[in-house]
């Protein structure tokens, strides 16, 4: 069975990556060892025991924001394994994912993305309970699910996110990693996608390798990330010629955060109270969705919300922002 490395990235968090590191110990294969990527001034104190060595790295913010894609290449470039594992700090793994990830990922297999679960406030209070976490946890309805066995090739670049997967260590060679031109909040996982997409470097759905995503308060669209996302828009488009994330870019739009330009993107105002209200992750959701968002901006009657007609009016409205600022 091949060898895999746990690597995670991490700023804060504290809670969430002491259950990493148990969702690690608890596995059927353990993990050759579990390396994390400090975002932050100083390691993590009084991590869980775990039955591998726990490395952390420290890597320095960029700009005083979060070096997300410099992080995961230097968990990466440290990992010693076949299989090079990569789960979200607010992620729990199941028993079985690095197992299911040692098979998964042979050479040439190319990059193989994991189930995920979602999990509502509160469900870690009481310790793991896998069971009950397969019970409760609930797929993002935005997301596609696992195919029903084995693997499922992913036809869209668009779909990977850095949430769970797992490449063999050299696949991750030949990708070159995540480009460190990104920072702050958003692009580098379309970024990567692209890249595989253009590297001929194929991307997967994969039943099992499941996680559990542990509950925070977040906001979709992310208006707390206004800034960040615009300039990893425009940076993305340097590179390929159109931006991204333009649900987002679209939401923020509606709500009238930023407005398109002859230069590019511009921010009109900061986010109030009442964006926050609309934006905002309840413990009683999940997981958190620009769509309902959008649904709600424009007063769509519940019975259009998930039509076709629907579906191709907010694609169109969204790649009018896809165009790169004339220079």
């Amino acid at each position: 069975m091949r060898s895999v490395s746990a690597l995670t990235i991490a700023a804060g968090r504290d809670a969430h990556l002491a259950n990493v590191v148990r969702g690690f110990a608890a596995q059927t294969q353990p993990p050759v060892e579990l390396i994390v990527g400090v975002m932050q001034d100083a390691p993590y104190e009084a991590l869980p025991e775990a039955p591998f060595p726990v490395r952390q790295i420290l890597v320095r913010k960029v700009r005083g924001e979060l070096p997300l894609a410099a992080a995961r290449n230097a968990v990466a470039a440290a990992a010693s394994g076949e299989v090079l594992a990569f789960v979200d700090v607010d992620c729990i793994p199941a028993p079985t994912l690095v197992a299911d990830y040692a098979e998964a990922c042979s050479d040439g297999r190319g990059l193989v993305m994991g189930e995920v679960l979602y999990l509502r406030e509160g469900a870690t209070a009481q310790g793991l309970d896998f069971e009950r976490f397969a019970a409760e946890g609930v797929r993002h309805s935005d997301r596609q699910g696992p195919p029903d066995h084995g693997l499922k090739a992913c036809e869209d670049y668009r779909c990977f996110w850095s949430l769970n997967f797992a490449m063999h260590r050299e696949d991750w060679s030949r990708s070159g990693g995540f480009d460190e031109g990104y920072y702050g909040y958003g692009g580098e996982d379309t970024d990567f996608g692209r890249v595989l997409d253009d590297r001929d470097i194929d991307i997967w759905w994969t039943r099992g390798a499941r996680v559990y995503h542990q509950y925070h308060a977040h906001c979709m669209p992310p208006i707390h990330q206004v800034a960040s996302v615009i300039r990893n828009a425009e940076y993305f488009a340097t590179r390929w010629g159109h931006r991204t994330m333009e649900h987002w870019l679209y939401g923020f739009r509606l709500m009238g955060l930023i407005e398109p330009t002859a230069s590019g993107l511009r921010i009109l105002r900061e986010p109030n109270e009442a964006d926050f209200a609309l934006c905002r992750q309840t413990g009683n959701m999940p997981y958190a969705n620009t769509r309902r968002v959008l649904d709600k901006l424009q007063r769509i009657e519940p019975e259009r919300v998930a039509t076709v007609e629907r579906e191709k009016e907010v694609e169109r409205e969204q790649s009018a922002l896809l165009g790169i600022a004339a220079e």
